[in-house]
């Protein structure tokens, strides 16, 4: 299949020639429109991804902060990964799981492995995840996952499984659908398409194009959530990010729907990678702008942030726009279990348990959220887009996050911990405008005290 039609490189190169050009008022110009929280143009998106001058950061800063909160509230959506397998007969060179890696410990989890696992970050309090795939189709064949699935859904208490495996044909991808996942996580890695033949010269995902249409054979299955992101690093991030909004775009006007997220990672050092070095570094500044143009530029969509960043700039970055975090993460087969350093993925940089991420949190003015409710009450795909778009999505949000909040804390919290959200919750009760949901959460609040679980609107 020709993607170019999707993926169209000249233009990008040259919006982002173009961009260089803009003054400073007409920056300013775009930061305030963005503002309207209807989203900007790929020429837009191209003139903030130059900005180098401070005092204009400062301002996207402050506008994706404020698109953040009036779309999502200054709710934190929170969740965990869990890695089945790290078996891979791909030979991507920045990843630890690559095929050529020998001194990696390779592990494929059994079904009752994976629920034991699926257990051990219900523990933490954790309602939701992300169940991580290596790409071997021998091992994690779609049946591997279905299985996976419906295990863990009926042997924990995790209420929604977002799923990141390989591309795959529509009829597998309906047997995800009917095994009950929420997202379809997926990423390109780079969209440039010389870097991505180098970065995976052999392989199923040496295919660029298979993995690029991955997304529409989803839809197409019955999918309605999709996720998409790059690895920042492995290519000139501008033209990456810029790629990832053309992408977006592209499905948003053929089919109506946006990502529902759009990840983040930056490079990581991982065992026996074939890079010695990072190709096109991302500073931390510019990673805090990347967060600010996806906010500013497809404000309806989740931004997801892992563990791979340190903690300090994981705490600075809830401020920036990120809507998720994934937290007390492990990347390995069996990794909540057990700690084996050989069989990682790439190395994490935020140790924190989750109950320390919920205090930090909170401490921040920032609502955490184990919510899964949208995916379970049908606000999915291009429902949720609806919604999104024309901010009310916060509407069920809220209330929701809330209660969710409330139910960890009433079995797992510590007592600082508890203290702290208590206080939280009575703060954004007197945020509901609503006085009739604002009855229905109180009493339901009350009802979780009393032992009741999975309450939401």
């Amino acid at each position: 299949m020709d993607t170019y039609h999707i993926i169209q490189e000249d233009q990008i190169e040259a919006l982002l020639e173009e961009g260089k050009n803009a003054s400073k008022a007409e920056v300013m110009d775009i930061v305030e429109k963005a503002r309207d929280c209807y989203g900007l143009s790929l020429e837009e998106a191209a003139i903030l991804l130059q900005v180098e001058d401070e005092e204009v950061l400062s301002h996207m800063f402050d506008a994706a902060r404020y698109i953040k909160d009036k779309i999502y509230g200054n709710r934190i959506v929170i969740f965990a990964p869990l890695y089945t397998s790290n078996e891979c007969t791909n030979n991507c060179l920045y990843c630890g799981f690559r095929v050529a890696n020998k001194q990696l410990h390779r592990r494929t989890l059994g079904v009752e492995e994976i629920v034991h696992e699926a257990q051990a970050i219900e523990k933490q309090g954790h309602k939701r995840i992300l169940m991580v795939c290596g790409e071997d189709h021998r091992k994690t064949h779609v049946q591997h996952i279905v299985d996976a699935v419906r295990a863990v859904y009926q042997g924990a208490d995790i209420r929604r499984i977002n799923v990141n495996a390989a591309p795959m044909p529509v009829e597998d991808f309906k047997k995800l659908k009917e095994a009950g996942i929420g997202t379809f996580q997926i990423f390109q890695e780079t969209y440039h398409r010389e870097t991505y033949k180098k970065m995976h010269p052999s392989g199923s995902k040496a295919d660029y194009d298979y993995r690029l249409t991955a997304i529409e054979r989803a839809l197409e299955a019955g999918i309605d959530d999709f996720g998409i992101g790059v690895l920042l690093g492995l290519y000139d991030y501008r033209f990456d990010v810029l790629a990832t909004l053309m992408h977006a775009q592209y499905m948003d006007e053929r089919y109506s729907v946006g990502p529902h997220t759009i990840s983040i990672p930056r490079l990581r050092p991982a065992l026996d990678s074939a890079l010695s070095e990072t190709p096109y570094p991302v500073s931390d500044q510019d990673f805090k702008k990347i967060v600010a143009v996806y906010r500013l530029t497809v404000p309806y969509t989740g931004i997801i942030l892992s563990t791979r960043e340190r903690a300090e700039l994981r705490d600075e970055l809830l401020n920036l726009g990120v809507s998720q975090i994934s937290a007390g993460s492990k990347t390995n087969p069996g990794g909540y279990e057990e700690d084996d350093r050989e069989a990682t993925q790439f190395e994490t940089s935020d140790e924190r348990s989750l109950d320390e991420m919920l205090q930090v949190i909170c401490e921040q003015g920032h609502l955490p959220s184990f919510c899964t409710a949208c995916y379970r009450a049908n606000r999915t795909g291009a429902a949720f887009m609806e919604l999104a778009k024309d901010a009310h999505i916060h509407e069920f949000c809220q209330p929701n996050a809330i209660l969710t909040f409330k139910e960890n804390l009433v079995h797992f919290g510590s007592e600082e911990t508890r203290a702290k959200g208590e206080q939280m919750i009575d703060q954004e009760l007197e945020k509901i405008d609503n006085d009739k949901v604002k009855k229905e959460t109180q009493e339901r609040l009350k009802r979780i005290e009393k032992g009741e679980r999975d309450l939401y609107f």
